[in-house]
């Protein structure tokens, strides 16, 4: 599988890491930066990188995945999900890991480098790769309503609403 990492300088560690580990594993890496340490440097470009190219390489039959990286992994997560087509997911343990791909069909996932240790990080990252989306029809509906939104800005009827008179 193709992975895509992209962090800020707080996560630079993690991701010189996380290539070896997920290379060691047998998977195409992609680095979108930074390339060096930079206290002042603006993570939103690198993130959205990533998730272009996961995006670009899913829309062309290639299996891609990506994992963005910062201090809380809040603001790599909200960048990448302003790419139309992500669906990014902040884990923070084996659990959300998990759920994110299995129920949300995630295709990157946002990791607090500050927060948790290379290993943890490492465990959720291998959880997330080896999780399919379940594909039952709730979730499916579900994420359907997501991109219905994101194309055109269109919501499902609420089926709980009522008129009041």
């Amino acid at each position: 599988m193709r992975i895509h990492i992209a962090t800020d300088h707080a996560g630079l560690e993690f991701s010189t890491r996380l290539q070896h580990h997920l290379g060691d594993q047998g998977h195409e890496v992609i680095d979108h930066g930074p390339l060096e340490y930079d206290a002042l440097d603006d993570y939103p470009a690198f993130c959205i990188r990533a998730a272009q190219a996961v995006v670009a390489d899913q829309s062309a039959g290639i299996p891609a995945l990506g994992v963005v990286f910062g201090g809380s992994g809040n603001g790599e997560q909200i960048s990448a999900n302003k790419v139309a087509g992500i669906r990014a997911a902040l884990v923070w343990n084996l659990s959300t890991a998990e759920l994110a791909r299995e129920h949300n069909d995630a295709n990157v996932i946002a990791i607090g480098a500050r927060q948790h240790t290379f290993e943890e990080a490492a465990g959720f990252i291998d959880r997330f790769i080896a999780t399919p989306f379940s594909a039952e029809e709730r979730h499916s509906r579900r994420i359907s309503q997501i991109r219905l939104f994101e194309d055109d800005g269109s919501l499902q009827p609420d089926p709980r609403a009522t008129e009041s008179h």
